[in-house]
């Protein structure tokens, strides 16, 4: 173990300074808004980034919540205790526990040796991780996992654990996110985003060498063809090919993509091609009727008709926001 690590993340914060001193409630105004239901909202953290790393507060129970984001959880030293959903998890150090946007989980309060530390991941960050993903990978749960963030097909409470304490690679990988998160130079954050993708192709490795020999079900390996068919053709893609592909009747992939994921075919489709517009918005400079074409549009008007309902602005809009905020 890193000693620099334990002696600055041992050090108390403002929140487990204000604990100490007697104030024995969550302060809920440091995580949310809301009023009704304690759900963390990512905009108290991540501002205009995908990711942030912070020091999960001491010596106070956490009532039940769930996030808008994508929580990873990483014990540095010690062990937590919590409830996710109505399962009790003891996380022993060097564990990772993923959880997605829709799990609800209490956590039971750390005591002064029990370091854990949460990342904050915007579903958002993942998409690139997917687009990149070889076809061996396709069948890993934890594919299943990022899709069902991502998609928002199923809204069902997700989370993945992985008892990885004894693998040197993800530890290795553990302690270099820490340390960026402690550094903060100036290319922290792009380092912490590449340290986060290989920590989650690691992370899909171990699952696939712990459960190589464990048979998928039916759902599972349908939904994540469906998805992989999606990825690769979202330009073209059509419900005849896909069907096709299974060699079943358009009428049946229709219905059982309905059924396990709540959505139409056709709204899987349009999510991913509005995601890959706003990447190229954000990462290129091709024209607006260039975006449209390569996602698969050639009405430029239905494009910017559907962008503005999933995102709230126009493509110009959103282009000269981001070109105010550089």
């Amino acid at each position: 173990m890193d000693t620099f690590l334990y002696q600055e993340l041992m050090k108390a914060t403002e929140e487990e300074l204000a604990i100490l001193e007697g104030n024995q409630a969550v302060n809920k105004k440091i995580y949310t808004d809301l009023t009704s239901d304690f759900v963390i909202q990512s905009e108290k953290f991540l501002k205009d980034d995908l990711i942030m790393i912070r020091k999960h507060p001491r010596y106070i129970d956490f009532p039940r919540h769930s996030h808008d984001y994508i929580e990873m959880n990483y014990v540095f030293h010690g062990n937590f205790h919590q409830k996710v959903a109505d399962k009790s998890i003891t996380l022993k150090q060097g564990d990772i526990l993923l959880l997605n946007q829709y799990i609800e989980h209490e956590l039971a309060a750390c005591e002064e040796n029990d370091i854990v530390i949460n990342f904050i991941i915007h579903p958002a960050f993942f998409d690139y991780i997917l687009s990149n993903l070889s076809t061996g990978f396709i069948q890993s749960q934890m594919l299943y996992f990022l899709m069902n963030s991502i998609f928002d097909y199923s809204q069902k409470g997700e989370y993945l654990y992985y008892p990885v304490s004894n693998s040197d690679r993800i530890q290795d990988i553990m302690q270099q996110l820490l340390k960026e998160m402690m550094e903060e130079s100036l290319l922290s954050k792009s380092k912490i985003k590449f340290l986060m993708g290989l920590l989650i192709l690691e992370l899909i490795e171990q699952q696939n060498q712990t459960n190589r020999s464990t048979q998928k079900s039916e759902q599972n390996a349908f939904l994540t063809e469906v998805f992989r068919y999606i990825e690769e053709h979202y330009q073209e893609a059509n419900l005849q090919a896909l069907a096709k592909c299974f060699n079943q009747t358009v009428y049946w992939i229709s219905k059982q993509i309905k059924s396990l994921t709540n959505q139409n075919f056709k709204d899987l489709v349009q999510e991913k091609r509005l995601q890959v517009a706003k990447n190229l918005l954000v990462y290129s400079d091709l024209p607006m009727q260039a975006i449209a074409e390569e996602v698969g549009y050639e009405n430029i008007s239905y494009f910017y008709r559907l962008f503005k309902k999933k995102y709230g602005m126009t493509p110009k809009a959103y282009k000269m926001q981001l070109i105010k905020q550089d």
